[in-house]
């Protein structure tokens, strides 16, 4: 059977019918617009900005903050679209299917598995030193791991992951109340931090606003570490400039991965087809205005070079700088809160992707059996939190930060093309949003996509290659041959092939 094989938008709303597969309708505008403020806003908004300022951007980096929020509004528009006339678990994933066919389709849905896990694991893992970090200013000796069986465990990833899998199992709405409150909190937060810091600002720390591109040194690890459009080219790696911007933005790009995780929960929303869109625009609108503010006030606040030479620059950094110090425990207890909702979402959306991909059985489908009073995912939730728990409390989660982007922004390249495919084939569809300016803004957003990726270092790339080779393997070894869409149309072709004869005769 063909690789290319599509699922009917109207099989995919069947199958979310389902009894024993299906999911329970509760979430509105309110609890979108949380889930999305709550996985974007991190501690990555306390730190990426630093990163990318002293070590890309420079001043620029609100330049590069609005480019990735630029690229993340075309890609998102592009998944209210499809949110609205397909609400069904598993985003991405499920709006490839439609389109371009089951082996693309299990291509992004591995993608988005490898965002989700690595996200939630380095998340995890964050959670659990940043809390030991909070003891200490409590003056509480609490380490951020204990040795089991020669291994040092982080036990407080294991503790968030443990508690937020219960909430998850026990109700996706319950799970949307508590992200709440903790949102709110660490909103407020980040708020405090950006008018206490607009105190502190010096114009003249704007100036040069994109400084002047450096050459970087440091022999052959710069062949990995380099970006993979400077690797193609045979340009010399660079800091600072035009394409330092740049860099910046594909590095930035990480705090607004979270909204493709909320579209993961389409078929669990009341009134999708108005409720989604609405709610994840509103999430971005709010994300982007925090980050604007976060990154002027650090650069202005100190010269983008102090942030440069240190190589953990964070926002605490600059308020360190200009004698608040004060301010970095305030930072220090916002990480944590704002970690604690990523978490939460993250998890959300792992197990959502698992179930679609189970339920159309290119995984296990007793993966993607519910429970009867909950109607939640029970097993694969529990699953999902057991793999993220182990991969954040055992192993060094470091080297997966930019898997997160290469995921995320390869979805975003195919839900893209795949708007403008479904105009083409079902224009008959019904559509409570469309993007506007169809093609043109929905092959922009591919081509930025694609520009974001290309950005990415070399390494990242291999890696991501060898995920995809994983996937190839898991795909072709299981999944083509339990895919529920490829039985039904094996048993389809042996009834016609059957009819065939009689009818000669």
């Amino acid at each position: 059977m063909s690789l290319w094989r599509t699922k009917s938008i109207e099989d995919s709303i069947a199958d979310s019918l389902e009894k024993g597969h299906s999911l329970k309708r509760t979430l509105g505008t309110w609890d979108l617009m949380i889930m999305g403020v709550a996985v974007a806003v991190g501690a990555g908004i306390f730190s990426v900005g630093a990163k990318a300022a002293g070590s890309y951007a420079g001043p620029s980096v609100t330049l590069a903050f609005l480019l990735a929020a630029f690229t993340c509004a075309l890609a998102i528009m592009c998944y209210a679209e499809f949110a609205s006339a397909v609400p069904v678990a598993g985003s991405a994933y499920t709006f490839t299917y439609a389109t371009l066919g089951e082996l693309l389709a299990w291509i992004i849905g591995w993608d988005l598995i490898l965002e989700m896990l690595t996200a939630a694991a380095v998340i995890a893992k964050y959670w659990g030193i940043y809390l030991s970090t909070v003891f200490d200013l409590a003056g509480w000796n609490v380490p951020s791991t204990i040795p089991v069986l020669g291994l040092d465990v982080s036990w407080g990833a294991f503790v968030i992951v443990a508690i937020f899998t219960a909430l998850l199992v026990l109700g996706t709405q319950l799970s949307a109340r508590v992200a709440s409150v903790f949102t709110i909190i660490k909103v407020a937060i980040v708020v405090f931090v950006i008018i206490v810091g607009a105190f502190f600002i010096n114009p003249k720390n704007y100036t040069p606003f994109i400084p002047a591109e450096v050459p970087t040194t440091g022999g052959d690890g710069d062949v990995w570490m380099q970006s993979l459009f400077s690797f193609m080219t045979g340009a010399a790696p660079a800091q600072y400039g035009l394409f330092g911007l740049l860099a910046g933005a594909s590095l930035v790009f990480f705090a607004f991965i979270g909204f493709d995780v909320v579209a993961t929960s389409a078929e669990e929303v009341k009134n999708p087809q108005k409720t989604l869109p609405r709610g994840i625009f509103a999430g971005l609108a709010i994300v982007t205005v925090l980050y604007l503010g976060v990154s002027l006030v650090l650069t202005g606040m100190v010269p983008y070079t102090v942030l440069a030479d240190d190589p953990n620059a964070s926002l605490a950094t600059a308020f360190v700088a200009v004698g608040a110090g004060w301010a970095a425990q305030v930072i220090s207890i916002g990480i944590l809160v704002g970690l604690t909702t990523v978490i939460m979402v993250l998890l959300l959306g792992l197990s959502r992707v698992l179930f679609a991909m189970s339920r159309d059985g290119l995984l296990p489908r007793w993966l993607s059996v519910t429970s009867e009073k909950r109607r939640t995912p029970a097993r694969i939730q529990i699953i999902s939190g057991a793999a993220v728990a182990l991969i954040a409390g055992l192993t060094d989660v470091g080297v997966l930060e930019e898997m997160i982007n290469i995921g995320t922004l390869s979805a975003f390249v195919l839900v893209s093309i795949a708007v403008v495919v479904l105009r083409k084939k079902r224009p008959d569809l019904p559509r409570a949003f469309k993007v506007p300016f169809s093609p043109v803004l929905p092959i922009l957003s591919a081509g930025l996509c694609i520009w974001l990726m290309l950005n990415l270092t070399t390494l990242t790339w291999v890696r991501f290659a060898v995920w995809l080779a994983v996937g190839f393997i898991v795909y072709f070894a299981y999944g083509r041959r339990h895919s529920v869409l490829g039985i039904k149309q094996r048993a389809a072709a042996l009834e016609e092939s059957a009819k065939a004869p009689v009818a000669q005769r």
